[in-house]
């Protein structure tokens, strides 16, 4: 496989996991970062499930809770619906995420957010499976890129975190 044709299905870099306190809260507690009550419910299909990097199958027992992906309060914090798995059992981190296919958990396009280790937002762009790891590629150059965002691009809901942790050459190192 060349270079191209990977950089058109796998996204590379140091995918963050969902945290796992936040994960037992809502599995366990009901409650969301908000302290609201979480909906649990069955998949109807296609949902993107955040924990497991993966759509969910139809009938699967999800968790519909809200989370922040910022540690920091400010002004770029912000929360937003997301699903998890009801069963702890796929929880991942990944160093690469298959992309741009109609049952990927990133799809045709998608938004890609750089971001200081202050958590402010230094740049975002709208991305498509085959140009997404450019623009990855891009952000990580910049010294004061610390972290991105992916989100997926109609409802802006967040869809991963990428770390500059392992970044070597555009490349995630194992």
């Amino acid at each position: 496989m060349s270079v191209a044709e990977l950089q058109a299905t796998t996204l590379l870099g140091q995918i963050r996991p969902i945290p796992q306190d936040f994960l037992d809260r809502v599995r366990n507690e009901n409650v969301d970062d908000l302290r609201q009550p979480v909906r649990r419910i069955r998949a109807k299909g296609g949902e993107p499930c955040r924990d497991a990097l993966r759509r969910a199958l139809p009938g699967e027992e999800l968790i519909l809770a809200s989370f922040s992906p910022f540690a920091s309060i400010g002004p770029y914090r912000e929360f937003g619906p997301i699903f998890v798995l009801a069963n702890d059992d796929e929880a991942v981190a990944a160093e690469s995420l298959q992309i741009g296919g109609p049952t990927d958990y990133l799809r045709e396009q998608f938004v890609i957010r750089a971001y200081s280790k202050d958590e402010e937002i230094l740049d975002a762009r709208l991305a498509d499976a085959a140009g997404a790891q450019g623009i990855v590629n891009e952000f990580f150059a910049r010294a004061d890129v610390a972290f991105l965002h992916v989100r997926f691009p109609t409802y802006g809901c967040f869809a991963c975190r990428i770390d500059r942790r392992g970044w070597v050459d555009g490349m995630s190192a194992s």
